[in-house]
């Protein structure tokens, strides 16, 4: 029996939450899927450890290079046998339910393309910071799309179709989820789950990869403006440029997440900070 949901997870050098990241799927609710773990050229024992998983459906695959996360998310889709494709990174914890819970929701709504969750955030050890508030329909991710679209990348769970029709752009880096989405919106239908079914971690903030990411969205913006007559999505180029200035002066004076309180959400209530503890304990002791 094939699967109905193969699962996609690109890697680079993340020996030590990898296994944890495995650990999650394994212990899903849900069991008729397919994971692909692609190697992206990691220099530690990434690799290794992902072999070291003894279950018939996952897969392991590398060639030595480093070739980025779309061009590796479109290696991985391709080689998809599911009716959905989902996402997943090998920093992130899934939680149990997750799966089944996504895909239910699909299957009882066949307009809806790509569906997202809402995340806790965590650092190391295991330790929340807080939780994003989604929006759930697809005219309210859609609302702002010079802004950006509120969509946390590792949630996604969306017919295979949807991802082999769009595909991620090569060279969308750091922002290749936005660039998708800013493509393919107004042709498709999003929706998010309420819910928290994923842990996403964040250790510490990147300038480099925060700018890159802000610079190539804009550039996405002028070309998606030009091409569809859209001019309101200029009006992004200045909304990037502004958040630019936030995060530079954010992360070189140190302040980092006080200002940028954004990045880890609002304060857990005690129900989600005693399931999130169960969560990761049991990935852990099963490690």
């Amino acid at each position: 029996m094939e699967p109905l949901v193969s699962i996609g997870m690109p890697v680079f050098n993340c020996e030590k939450t990898i296994s944890l990241a495995i650990r999650s799927i394994l212990n899903q609710t849900y069991n008729n899927w397919e994971l692909f773990i692609i190697d992206d050229g990691s220099t530690d024992k990434t690799l290794e450890i992902a072999q070291s998983f003894n279950d018939s459906r996952i897969y392991v695959i590398a060639d030595g290079l480093h070739q980025n996360l779309p061009t590796r998310l479109n290696q991985v889709i391709a080689m998809s046998r599911g009716k959905y494709f989902a996402r997943m990174d090998g920093d992130d914890i899934s939680f149990p339910e997750r799966i089944q819970t996504q895909v239910e929701y699909l299957e009882n709504n066949p307009t809806i393309d790509l569906l997202g969750t809402q995340v806790i955030v965590f650092h190391q050890d295991g330790k929340a910071r807080g939780s994003d508030t989604v929006k759930e329909t697809h005219s309210q991710i859609c609302s702002r799309p010079w802004s950006g679209f509120p969509m946390t990348h590792p949630t996604w769970i969306g017919r295979i179709e949807y991802f082999l029709k769009y595909q991620y752009r090569i060279d969308a880096i750091r922002m290749e989820d936005q660039d998708l989405l800013l493509r393919s919106y107004k042709t498709s239908k999003f929706a998010c789950l309420p819910k928290i079914l994923l842990a996403y971690r964040v250790e510490s903030l990147s300038l480099k990869k925060i700018l890159t990411g802000r610079y190539n969205f804009a550039l996405a913006l002028i070309h998606r403006g030009f091409a569809d007559k859209d001019y309101f999505l200029f009006w992004g180029l200045l909304e990037q440029a502004a958040k630019s200035l936030v995060d530079i002066f954010a992360i070189s004076t140190r302040l980092n997440f006080k200002l940028l309180k954004h990045r880890i959400g609002s304060p857990l209530s005690e129900k989600n900070l005693n399931k999130w503890n169960i969560v990761w304990s049991d990935c852990v002791q099963k490690n």
